[in-house]
């Protein structure tokens, strides 16, 4: 049985070593076929870019033709007519995957530093330059060149190897939204974007030494004016139509994998866990969790590490009453429709237009239907993105530990006091001032969706339902009809000593407008009413 390759990006590596490879050679070909010169593939973290792009290098580049034609045997690229191509060109592949930092000096350094690590690789055509050529290579890799002049280091490699080879270049740029993304965290965005548009359109436009142009990244920024000066770029997303199972596993693959393994009765799960992926009219699992579950057996959540949550986290911090309320219909299992135009703004990555396009294209929401040319439902693609976004979720909201396990176990067995307390205890604890000031009603709802979301599975809760004669506020109502339901009525207040009165009045509401009537219908014969003030971070419960 062969060894599962985790996080294993180097194609070479993977075939000499013997590692279980998904065949995703078929993308070489279509490449060929396709003829824009300049590409950019934005998918998913962890969706196989690198790897695809590191299969790209060791499939063109002349240098080791002979040595590198090896690893494509019995693969489906061997077998086709644009096998020809196998060490047809001079390549260059870049990534800058790592290139992030936290102020534009420390940027400038460490671009400095990679292209001069970069262009040591090729040292050994010093030998064969004179003049400029040979003092710029040489000011390039000893570090002597000034940023400005990196700005066209790229279009001067491809000059260099297209007179060396006498064919003309490919360039590989993986991941070239890292920079930028980390710029824009970091708030330095236009000195990176001034740089980087030159970087970028000097070597993938009018270059008469480009045989073609391949980048990889998450978002396609536009808006931005990275690439307005490319007239010759074709983007390929996931709303795409073409490419579709280049990136990720199709069903085939995934059944396949499974057999191959001896797990195959185990697909069922496996769709729930790490399906419901749509690239274009293409149904596909994520790679990364698969062969993670290939190498463990085990049903979690994967696709996971802290660089990548950023975004969630992010995103929860800036959470607004909409917001919630579009997450808490995601996290119900139903679809959300959004407009979507297939570009991000980097200057404004986390407004609230832009918010769902982001968690779309990164892989933490996926298209249900498409409506019109811009217009889509979207959901969450499966059961592990969930458990992500709910645990995020409740750690953003209860902090880690046991807190919510205790309020919640207070609550379903009706110890109010308890509970009344432990919520007190997480008020004072855990959120901030800014968090529970007036007006912020979204973390109060968002307090309602954590709970709903850790009870999933023994009870149904529900929120702004309307029953009797209006709408209560919260319910949670459990499977088991002979179990405790709870009905919740939420009011604030500017005082602290109305914190009483006020919860009494919410208690009389549930009441008087009989809210209990719904879960009555259903069969609950234990009902517990509570009646929750709010101010700022004190609470007071009345119930009954």
């Amino acid at each position: 049985m062969k060894r599962i390759g985790i996080g294993l990006s180097d194609f070479k590596h993977l075939i000499e070593e013997d590692f279980y490879y998904f065949d995703k050679t078929k993308f070489i070909d279509e490449i060929i076929k396709d003829g824009a010169q300049v590409k950019l593939f934005t998918r998913p973290r962890r969706f196989g870019k690198t790897l695809n792009m590191s299969m790209l290098k060791y499939f063109f580049d002349i240098k080791e033709a002979e040595e590198n034609r090896k690893l494509f045997k019995n693969l489906y690229i061997e077998k086709t007519e644009n096998f020809r191509e196998q060490g047809q060109y001079p390549v260059i592949f870049l990534s800058l995957k790592d290139l992030k930092a936290t102020t534009w000096e420390e940027m400038e350094r460490k671009i400095i530093i990679i292209l001069s690590d970069f262009f040591s690789e090729y040292e050994y055509l010093l030998n064969e330059l004179t003049g400029i050529s040979f003092e710029n290579l040489k000011n390039i890799i000893y570090r002597k060149a000034d940023i400005d002049e990196l700005t066209t280091t790229l279009k001067f490699l491809t000059k260099i190897l297209y007179e060396k080879y006498n064919k003309k270049v490919m360039v590989l740029i993986d991941e070239y939204d890292s920079p930028l993304v980390s710029a824009y965290i970091n708030g330095y965005y236009k000195k990176a974007k001034d740089f980087f548009k030159t970087f970028y359109s000097i070597v993938l436009k009018d270059n008469n030494y480009l045989q073609m142009g391949i980048l990889t990244g998450i978002i396609r920024v536009i808006k931005a004016g990275i690439f307005s000066d490319l007239n010759n770029l074709r983007t390929y997303t996931i709303l795409s139509d073409v490419y579709t199972d280049s990136y990720g596993l199709t069903e085939e693959e995934v059944e396949k994998s499974l057999k191959d393994y001896g797990i195959e009765q185990e697909i069922s799960n496996v769709k729930d866990w790490y399906d419901g992926y749509r690239f274009g009219n293409s149904e596909v699992y994520n790679p990364w969790s698969i062969l993670n579950f290939l190498q463990d057996k085990e049903l979690r959540a994967y696709w996971v590490d802290t660089s990548g949550n950023d975004l969630i986290n992010d995103v929860l911090k800036k959470i607004t009453k909409d917001t919630v309320r579009a997450l808490e219909r995601l996290f119900n299992g139903e679809g959300l429709r959004q407009n979507i135009s297939g570009t991000s703004d980097l200057s404004k990555l986390l407004d609230e237009n832009e918010l769902w396009e982001l968690l779309l294209f990164s892989g933490y929401l996926t298209i249900e239907e498409k409506i019109d040319q811009k217009n889509y439902i979207l959901r969450l693609p499966n059961k592990e993105v969930k458990e992500l976004f709910k645990d995020s979720f409740l750690e953003r909201y209860f902090g880690r530990g046991n807190k919510l396990s205790d309020l919640m176990e207070a609550l379903t067995e009706n110890r109010i006091d308890e509970y009344e307390g432990n919520l007190q205890e997480i008020l004072l604890t855990s959120v901030s001032y800014n968090d529970t000031k007036k007006g912020n009603e979204a973390f109060y709802h968002g307090l309602i969706m954590g709970m709903g979301l850790y009870l999933e599975g023994e009870y149904i809760t529900k929120s702004n339902i309307e029953s009797g004669l209006g709408r209560y506020d919260f319910s949670v109502e459990p499977k088991n009809k002979n179990k405790r339901a709870f009905i919740m009525e939420f009011k604030s207040t500017d005082s602290v000593e109305k914190l009483e009165e006020v919860s009494k009045e919410a208690l009389q509401q549930i009441e008087a407008k009989k809210y209990d009537i719904s879960l009555k219908q259903n069969g609950i014969k234990e009902i517990t009413y509570l009646g929750i003030a709010f101010c700022g971070k004190k609470i007071k419960i009345s119930y009954k």
